[in-house]
């Protein structure tokens, strides 16, 4: 700004934007910045945004429709958390901030800075091609400010205490949250929300589905029937299709339940929560256990004494590519809440790749060893993907129709597992991989299928996106 030029920020989430909307408002006064969010209501929106395309205001913080922004004379863009889903924008063409920042930075030739607490793999990539450069503290400066973090198991150290089994804690983070309570509020994450949203036949474990729909059976309360997460049915006389059993038991425990059992287990401290019902923006310096979902953590106004990252196998054990990465940005995230000299406990086997660059504080090794990872299996980023979602007809003829590269392989298709509405019919999903060099032929191959598709007047819609988030 002192040079003339403008500067754009992105973040995921309206409280982001709002804290660094302060901080700019302290650092530069008023009138010098815009912030750009969804809930400022269409007139306030368009106000400031006239004020940006005029260039009567030269520097904008925002959510994911600020990637957009005209500013004039661009000479900076910022990114932070790139490996946030919220980032990816769901309708087509799909953009991502991180590319079309990039392509912003390198037209109007702008500084261009991706940041966060972790290192996800396609930054890895601007980094490894030399497009961009390591910005990285020294491990002195690291050591200094990170926290003590310690990998629990659950069964054998949650069996000593009667207390942190009925918590459903085990002993070491049970006793860390109790004496980190002396000294302030203690932040557990929770990787689901909810009461109890997976539900199993108590007896031979079996699954509980609707009888409907076949949808998963929750629990909203203690005192709740159950009911199911697909088509809203009550399910207040389900019995077991394998055995015959009518009593439930939990397989995923929510962030509710989990509130409720600390309050048990923690009488003198208060519980909050903080998620999908309600979302907490800070919280105090008392004594207080602070239940969360990922992504919804309040800031502590000192700091949290101590960090409790609870059921690890929940996000790693999930059928995703990103799963590792994505467990690790939710920790770290979690973890620099965390004052300098606190402790952090994490709830999973501390021999994984992923525990062990949370305990090191090293995301960028991580990062560079899932990226050869993935080179060696053939998947995004070090590959460029197409996912294809339709009728297996329209598969087929788009396939037909578009003039793919020699090096392309197709994946598939294979049957897209979704709930159906009256009269849809079922769809498929075909992957078409190609090296990254031959990837913008292959965006514009498909695009040109699409376009013949589209001048023949075909009803069927195909879904065409490069390098989803989720690919299995």
């Amino acid at each position: 700004l002192a040079a003339g030029r403008g500067a754009l920020v992105v973040l995921a989430d309206g409280r982001d934007v709002a804290r660094v909307d302060a901080a700019l408002a302290e650092e530069l006064g008023d009138g010098r910045h815009v912030a750009l969010t969804a809930d400022l209501g269409p007139t306030e929106r368009y106000r400031r945004w006239l004020a940006v395309r005029r260039g009567a205001v030269r520097a904008v913080v925002g959510t994911r429709a600020a990637t957009f922004a005209p500013v004039r004379d661009l000479g900076l863009v910022v990114l932070w958390d790139d490996g946030d889903d919220v980032h990816a924008e769901p309708h087509a063409p799909y953009p991502h901030p991180r590319e079309v920042l990039a392509l912003r930075a390198h037209r109007s030739q702008a500084a261009a800075l991706i940041g966060g607490y972790t290192r996800t793999t396609e930054a890895t990539v601007l980094v490894e091609t030399g497009w961009a450069h390591a910005l990285t503290a020294d491990r002195e400066t690291v050591r200094a400010a990170m926290p003590r973090v310690r990998p629990v198991g659950d069964d054998v150290d949650m069996a000593r205490d009667e207390a942190a089994r009925a918590a459903r804690l085990p002993h070491l983070a049970f006793d860390t949250a109790r004496r980190a309570l002396e000294q302030g509020p203690v932040l557990v994450q929770v990787p689901r929300r909810g009461y109890l949203p997976a539900l199993a036949c108590q007896r031979c474990r079996t699954t509980a589905h609707c009888a409907a729909c076949q949808g998963p059976l929750a629990l909203t309360s203690a005192h709740a029937a159950p009911y199911c997460r697909w088509c809203g049915r009550i399910a207040g006389n389900w019995h077991c299709p394998e055995c015959g059993f009518f009593q439930l038991r939990a397989v995923v425990v929510g962030a509710r339940r989990t509130a409720e059992e600390l309050g048990r287990a923690f009488p003198g401290a208060v519980v909050r929560t903080s998620g999908r019902d309600g979302v907490l923006d800070t919280v105090g310096p008392g004594r207080a256990l602070v239940v969360s979902t990922p992504g919804a953590e309040p800031v502590a106004e000192d700091g949290y004494a101590a960090a409790l990252l609870l059921d690890g196998w929940a996000l790693l054990g999930r059928a995703d590519l990103r799963a590792a990465e994505e467990s690790l940005r939710r920790w770290m995230n979690a973890a620099a809440l965390v004052r300098p000299g606190g402790q952090v406990v994490v709830s999973a086997d501390g021999a994984l790749p992923a525990v062990q660059a949370l305990i090191r504080w090293d995301p960028v090794t991580f990062a560079e060893r899932e990226l050869a990872e993935r080179r060696e299996a053939g998947f995004p980023p070090a590959f460029r993907m197409a996912s294809l979602t339709a009728t297996p007809a329209a598969i087929r003829e788009l396939l037909e129709d578009a003039r793919l590269p020699p090096s392309a392989e197709v994946l598939g298709p294979v049957p897209v597992s979704e709930q159906l509405q009256p009269g849809q019919r079922p769809r498929e999903r075909a992957l078409v991989r190609v090296p990254r060099a031959d990837g913008l032929p292959l965006a514009r191959e498909l695009q040109a299928g699409q376009g013949v598709r589209s001048a023949r007047k075909t009803t069927e819609y195909v879904r065409v996106q490069m390098d989803p988030l989720e690919l299995i």
